[in-house]
């Protein structure tokens, strides 16, 4: 098997060389390229939340860049891949979706990020994850049981609720549903849509004071691999925000202009849908 791709994107990394492992050929006249390291960071193909880098490698244009993994046979990419995320049975890589001809195995190539977008997609993310505590915060009163808590010590009501994420340029859209399963986990549902403005204003209200702190924001990772897990952490006023995350960040809440929610609830008060606004400044 090939071995797992090295990355360098939780440090920030835009700009590298390495060398061509694989090429196999797509539709479209597109070609996936697999590299022993890379700085691009990939959809993942089970929580396809942050849209994947583009750039070029090697002077070709990289369209996409997605999540693959190899069991000694063949190498499958993104949904087609059959194996469990990290299954230590499998080799993991970073695959470059590349137009044109692409480059011969085994050559070396240099790998470039597109910058502004790789920002307006870590602005996106960053916001997603401040979003997510402020949300549990501002919902904490409405718990009648004990739940697993976030690192802040509020009930994980953005866990337990989740049903989708979409990182945007900017921002992100995240949905929740308040089923029987989270109700009978202590959730009170009643009179939300009532409530949403208030909600609203409070979670706005802890964005604005975290934005204005400056804290800083990284990625902690195991190991330099794809597979090794990574931690995004920020030193908040109230405490160090973390969660688990294999995306992309900013490096510091300076670097953010104005940070804001709009919830939406469903007529049947059991979806809620935030969309949040990264400004950076």
């Amino acid at each position: 098997m090939l071995p797992t791709t090295k990355i360098d994107f939780p440090d920030g990394g835009s700009r590298g060389s390495a060398r061509v492992l694989a090429v196999h050929e797509l539709e479209a006249g597109r070609f996936a390229v697999l590299t022993d390291s890379t700085p691009f960071h990939p959809v993942d193909h089970t929580w396809p939340d942050q849209p994947g880098d583009t750039g070029t490698l090697g002077g070709l244009t990289v369209v996409d860049t997605v999540t693959a993994a190899g069991d000694g046979q063949g190498v499958f990419l993104g949904e087609d891949i059959p194996a469990r995320r990290g299954d230590p049975e499998w080799s993991w890589h970073v695959a470059h979706v590349v137009e044109g001809e692409p480059p011969e195995v085994g050559s070396e190539v240099d790998l470039l990020v597109d910058a502004g977008y790789r920002a307006a997609l870590s602005a996106g993310h960053t916001g997603c994850h401040l979003l997510a505590f402020a949300l549990n915060a501002a919902l904490a009163d409405r718990w009648r049981k004990e739940v697993r808590a976030d690192s802040l010590g509020s009930p994980d009501f953005d866990s337990l609720a989740m049903v989708r994420s979409r990182i945007l340029e900017g921002g992100s859209i995240d949905e929740y549903r308040i089923g029987k399963s989270l109700r009978k986990k202590g959730f009170t549902a009643g009179e939300l849509a009532a409530d949403a403005p208030g909600i609203e204003q409070a979670v706005n209200e802890k964005l604005a004071e975290w934005c204005a702190s400056a804290a800083k924001v990284a990625v902690r990772s195991e190991g330099p691999l794809l597979t090794d897990l990574r931690t995004w952490e920020c030193e908040l006023p109230n405490g160090t925000a973390s969660v688990p995350c294999g995306g992309t960040h900013l490096g510091t809440l300076a670097e953010l202009w104005s940070l804001r929610a709009e919830l939406t609830v469903s007529e049947d008060e059991t979806g809620l849908t935030i969309r949040t606004s990264a400004e950076r400044g």
